[in-house]
């Protein structure tokens, strides 16, 4: 099992702005500090490069972001002022999810410790995402002939609305997203599938509901590759989710994926997506299940 991670991901952004960057760092500490992981399982990627950029987001998009020329309203869509070290992260981000797909072929699962930037879409990005991740590197796995069909499983609490836009017309890509019915974004993309879910969703629904659609789509799909996009802003201790699924019921999500994945012999790549609790040590609780779930299932 391999794991991305880039000190770059803990690039802070300015004080008291209500993304919580420090998960990025304390993540992977509290995987070593418990014995979940090791230091050999981590990798470092490359910034991706332009050529793989260009494959999913506009030249315009690119030109601006890369010679700092978005408008102060297109940064505000984003969610914070536009720096050089904000691209160089989302750069290497999107690498290793790239990387990580490549690495779930023969090891089955691979983890980011960051992506999940479904808001992005190809010509702006919204609601904390820049690049695409998931899109960047299913398009170039596409490209290089590496993957036929591929899976998108976003059960993050908002709608991937920027994947759902890049490939609502790419037959090759099957888009899911799991998400609140009534929170963000207010306008929403069309997925291939789309299920939203009522205020204050509890564990039984919510499982119940992964259970009755993830297994036919897998083997109706039959993808080449699965990503998951497994965001913790689900809880019900999250201030932007809305819903109300425990931390045990967070981990069944994870373990119900993961396990319908490896009956099948699908790989999987995840990337982490959101997790705003108010307290910081139960959004690192809740994505180190998902490393912890993985962990025991495929090592």
């Amino acid at each position: 099992m391999r794991i991305a991670f880039s000190p770059v991901y803990r690039y802070a952004l300015p004080p008291n702005h209500r993304f919580p960057m420090e998960k990025y760092s304390l993540l992977p500490e509290q995987l070593l500090y418990e014995g979940t992981v090791t230091e050999s399982q981590f990798f470092t990627a490359d910034p991706l490069p332009e050529d793989a950029i260009l494959r999913t987001h506009t030249a315009d998009y690119w030109h601006k972001l890369k010679y700092l020329k978005l408008s102060r309203k297109e940064a505000r869509t984003i969610g914070f002022p536009m720096r050089p070290e904000l691209v160089a992260r989302g750069r290497v981000i999107a690498q290793g999810t790239l990387d990580c797909a490549r690495y779930a072929f023969s090891d089955g699962v691979a983890l980011n410790v960051a992506g999940g930037t479904h808001h992005a879409f190809a010509d702006h990005g919204e609601g904390f995402c820049v690049f695409n991740d998931i899109a960047i590197a299913t398009n170039e796995l596409l490209h290089s002939g590496e993957v036929k069909q591929v899976l998108i499983v976003d059960l993050d609490v908002h709608q991937g609305n920027g994947t759902a836009s890049l490939f609502a017309h790419e037959p090759r890509v099957f888009t899911f997203s799991m998400h609140g019915a009534r929170n963000y974004p207010v306008r929403k993309e069309r997925s291939d599938l789309d299920i939203g879910l009522p205020d204050g969703c509890q564990d039984d629904v919510y499982l119940d509901t992964l259970r009755g659609h993830l297994p036919g789509l897998l083997d109706g799909i039959a993808p080449d590759l699965v990503f998951y996009l497994s965001g913790v802003d689900v809880l019900e201790s999250d201030k932007l989710g809305r819903l109300s699924v425990s931390l045990g019921g967070c981990r069944e999500r994870d373990r119900y994926v993961l396990e319908c994945c490896r009956e099948r012999g699908l790989p999987v790549a995840i990337s982490m997506g959101g997790g705003y609790s108010e307290r910081l040590a139960t959004i690192i609780e809740a994505h180190a299940n998902t490393f912890r779930v993985a962990a025991s299932l495929y090592d």
